[in-house]
Formats: structure tokens, sequence, C-alpha cells
């Protein structure tokens, strides 16, 4: 009987077996496993020298760890053998189970291969289980599951040489090196997944380190911006919602953070910017609108979305840039009053009466347009062009309906309807229309009165030009004290005024000339001087159909006339 197989030495085996075993499980990282592994063979199992050979990626095999042999580890270590070539090995030689055994009279053939080994020296054997120093034993380590050679995923090779005993190993002896090889594959497998979670951990603290970060900065930046923010709810019945403001936002509409959070920007917005405000995308959307300050006054902002989102898969915010443009702003509507306004007194100049005057007037026909409109007349009209039209829109495409709605002219009858497929009314332009005759037959228009001055030039002649700009000045003045909100006082240019007023009968129109006239004959004291002018006035219409050119033209013309039937003594106040 072999002297392994007697109980003492088998239960010693096993006690060192065990103490191997727990060793590996308890290696810190995959290559103290590796090592201890290695180890195990050669103080566990009672060979000279032990070699693991690891499974890379790639697939190849590189020497992980050398025991029994400081020289054979410097030989060795760290070198990589090819996977056909150890393929080849684990396919020849005898099959202990799922241990490889390739005899000196074999082994030979692998000599040149690539895969690393070693030589040990020694005597020739002298009996049949003798170990020969040509000899190769390998027991390879499959991933958890595998039943045997034949299944489970090749982890690595364990190399063994030359017994202690010097002998084959014989049953038991196999035995214990195959199971020892399974426990090694599950140790490492172990090692690898704690090294794999380890740097899955550190790599998870990283990134929330870097998140941590992240949002330091995001909040130093949202904190200390010099320019408002707000993050607001995206979405859902809550859309809209301010969740956080900065200092700078606080401060710009003078309202503190708490009570911020109370509203919406739909809330703070200035009613007529409301349009602006929901027009404004949420992804990138720009707008500029007025926002609410706690003293009821407003400020013009620039308004700039972005939408983020708080977490992987998590809701999604609306962070809001409000940068204060008032300045700008002002400057702005400074720049285009100052186009649209006469600069000495500050009335609405040329351009600006004739495109306020071209706003009130369509080219509907003169003929259409002018005279008394009887609004159940019109109603009648309105109603039967509306039947014509339905007529037409079921006896033909909606082609075709474009094409004649659009022949129509200026729309100003109706617009086909979408969706229900009714109709619409489409032109909701009020037509201006004159008073005819020379008597007041109760016709309502846009009255146009032209206004010049009477003995201005003398002014300027004898007293020089900056009395005669304070005289335009008052001039302008009285004007715009003696008309209806809502009504205009231009100047043309030079002591040319203008007044549009609507809604006045021939009689309104022409006692509200007579009361600017008594208006501005009235003193007007510059550097203690009393100086007086008088004023001629020219009443025309604006009716649909004409151009502001023609309407000014034509109340210039009353105007001269007026001014020519007065004689010239009576054409200045003093």
């Amino acid at each position: 009987m072999e002297t392994e197989s007697e109980p003492y030495v088998q239960l010693t085996t096993l006690r060192q077996l065990h103490q191997v075993m727990a060793d590996m499980n308890t290696a810190r990282s995959l290559a103290d496993t590796l090592q201890t592994v290695a180890d195990g063979v050669v103080n566990g199992l009672g060979y000279e020298l032990a070699c693991v050979n690891l499974v890379r990626p790639d697939g190849d095999l590189v020497v992980a760890a050398v025991s029994g042999s400081s020289a054979a580890e410097a030989l060795i270590n760290g070198r990589v053998g090819s996977r056909a070539a150890w393929e080849r090995r684990l396919n020849m030689g005898e099959a202990w189970g799922d241990l490889r055994f390739i005899p000196h009279t074999e082994g030979w053939v692998l000599d040149d291969d690539d895969v690393p080994q070693w030589f040990t020296d020694g005597p020739a054997p002298r009996f049949e289980d003798e170990w020969h120093p040509a000899d190769r034993l390998f027991a390879p380590m499959y991933g958890s599951g595998a039943q045997g050679a034949s299944s489970g995923e090749l982890l690595g090779v364990i190399s063994v040489d030359r017994p202690r005993n010097g002998r084959l190993p014989g049953a038991w002896g196999r035995e214990a090196l195959q199971m020892y090889a399974f426990q090694a594959a599950i140790a490492i497998s172990n090692a690898r997944l704690r090294a794999n979670m380890q740097r899955a951990l550190v790599r998870l603290e990283r990134e929330q380190q870097a998140l941590r970060a992240s949002e330091e900065s995001f909040r130093q930046a949202f904190e200390y911006a010099p320019s408002g923010m707000a993050i607001a709810e995206l979405g859902g019945d809550q859309h809209g919602r301010i969740l956080r403001t900065n200092d700078a936002l606080c401060r710009l509409l003078g309202r503190p953070s708490s009570a911020m959070r109370r509203y919406s920007f739909a809330d703070l917005v200035h009613p007529e910017d409301i349009g602006t405000l929901l027009r404004t995308s949420p992804e990138g959307g720009r707008a500029e609108l007025r926002l609410g300050r706690r003293d009821g006054s407003h400020v013009w902002v620039s308004l700039r979305n972005s939408v983020v989102a708080d977490a992987a898969d998590g809701p999604r915010f609306l962070l809001t840039h409000v940068e204060d443009i008032e300045e700008r702003k002002r400057r702005e509507l400074q720049l285009a009053h100052r186009a649209s306004h006469d600069s000495l007194t500050g009335l609405p100049n040329s351009a600006e009466l004739r495109s306020r005057l071209s706003a009130r007037l369509c080219e509907r026909p003169q003929s259409v347009a002018h005279g008394p409109v009887d609004t159940r007349d019109a109603a009648f009209e309105h109603y039967e062009q509306f039947d014509r039209f339905e007529q037409f829109g079921e006896q033909h495409t909606p082609a075709e309906q474009q094409s004649a709605y659009d022949m129509n002219g200026h729309g100003h009858a109706f617009a086909f309807g979408t969706g229900t497929g009714a109709y619409e009314a489409f032109d909701h332009h009020v037509h201006a229309v004159a008073p005819e005759g020379e008597r007041d037959d109760g016709t309502k228009g846009l009255a146009v009165l032209f206004c010049d001055l009477d003995g201005f030039k003398s002014i300027n002649d004898r007293f020089g030009h900056n009395a005669g700009d304070a005289v335009l000045v008052e001039v302008a003045r009285r004007l715009s004290r003696g008309v209806r909100e809502g009504d205009t006082v231009a100047r043309l240019g030079g002591d040319e005024f203008v007044v549009l007023a609507d809604g006045l009968g021939r009689a309104d129109a022409e006692d509200l000339a007579v009361r600017l006239r008594n208006e501005i004959i009235q003193p007007i004291r510059v550097d203690g001087r009393a100086m007086r002018v008088g004023a001629s006035f020219g009443i025309g219409w604006a009716s649909c159909g004409m151009t502001a050119d023609e309407v000014l033209k034509s109340a210039d013309e009353r105007m001269y006339v007026e001014k020519r039937s007065r004689p010239k003594q009576h054409r200045r106040a003093g």
C-alpha cells in the first residue's frame, strides 16, 4: 500500500489543504490570491514547484505566480504562452479526471512551443511509478458551474513538478490536486469579483465626488451669479412654479426668496407681456418682457430658458436666466421716441403723424367707404354675403374657396374657418367716413385740423430763434391741453401743427378749432416779454380710400382758404 494512502497521511494532507484553502479565500487582492494558490500546492500538496498560469482577456495565459524555486520564478514569472499551445497540451496526454498528465515519453514534442516552462535535474526513474524530470502535470481551473474539463470557462492552469516523495501521484493525490484546482478557481473568481467591486466602489466614489463638486460649482454659480437665476417646475400641474431663486433676482424684483416660491413667472409678468411669455419655448427659449417688482413697478428683463435634469432619468426642471435690460430698453425707447417725435416740442413728428393716420385708413374704395352707414343695412349685407359664401363653400373645393376669398380683396368679407367648417368674420376694421356737405348731418368721423401760426415769422425776426422756439413749445403745450385724451397733436415742422380727433361731427370739429385758436392767441411770456401769435385752422376729414398725404393736403388747402378769407390785420392776435 502507498504511503500517501495511509489514514494518518491523508488526515495530515486534509488539514494542510484546509489551511491553504482558508488562506486562498482570505487573500486581500487577486495577486495575493494567485500567490497563495501557488504556495498552497507546495505547502499543502507536497510538490516542489508550482506555477499558476492565468488566462488574460485576450485568451493567452500569463505566468501570474510561481512557488518553490526563486530561480524558476525569475525565469518564467510574467511570461506569456499562447492559447493554442496550451490547448494542445490540455488535449494530449493522459486524462486523470480533470487533470492532464504528459509523460516524458511524449513531452519532448512540447519542448519548442511558446509555453513558459522550467526543467529540473534528477536521475532517471529506477522503478515504474517514479517521477521523471521531464514529466508534466497540469490542473485546469474552470469557472463556477463547471462540471469537468469539457464545460465551464477556463480561468487558468496550475502546473506542478516533482512531488517530494518522488512518485507519481496516486488516486488520493490526484483527487486532492483536482479538488484543490476547483477551490482555487472559486478563490480566483471571488478575488476578481472583489477586485471588480472595489474598482466599482472607487469609481462610484469618484463619480459621487465629481457630482458633489459639480453640484457645489452649480450652487455657487447659481447663488453668486451677477444676474438673476431661477429654477422652476417643468410640466405637470405646477408647471412654471418657482422653486428656487438667487440673490440677484430677489434684489432685482425686491422680493425675498421665500415669497418668490409662491409665484410662477406668469404671476409676475406684466399683463401686456403674458402672450410673449406663453410663446417662449421652455427649451432654449428667449423673451424680452416686464416683470413686476414688489413696489408695483415693472422692470424690463431678458429671459433665457434651458431644461436640466436632476439626475439620470430623474425629474426635469426649467433653469431661467433673468438679465436686467431696463437701461437698454430705456435707451431703445428714447431712440424710438426721438425718431418719431419732434425734438423741440416733444410732439409726434411728421413721420409718426402719417403712420398713425395711415393705420386708420384702408384702400377700400371711397364710394363704399364714404358717407353715413346704416348699421342695419350693413348687418343685412353682412349676413347676405355670409349666405353667398356658405353656398359657394358647399359647391367648391377648399382651394377654390380660398381663391375666391383672396379675390374678394382685403378680407373685408369673410375668411373660411378651420376645423368646424364654420366661417368667421375676418375684417374687424372700423372704416373711417367723412361728413358730407357743409351742414352737420350727424356723421362722426376722423377730423384733421391743420394749424398754421400767424405772425410767427416776425417774432423770429425781432427777438431771435430762441424766443421763437419758446413760443412753439408753449403753443404745443396749449394744443395738447386743449384736446381729449387719445387725440393726436403733431408738429409737421416750422410753425405748422396738426390735430387728429376721432369721433367728431362737423360742428364738433369747428368748435374744437375755435377753442384751440382762443388758447393760442393768449399772450405768451418769453424772457419777460409778452408775445402773441394767431392761428389759422383748416379742417379736413380722413376717410378710407384716401392716403395720409391726401388727407393732410386737403386740410392744408382748407387752412389756406380760411387764412385768406380773413383780413390781414385780423390774422394775428397782436
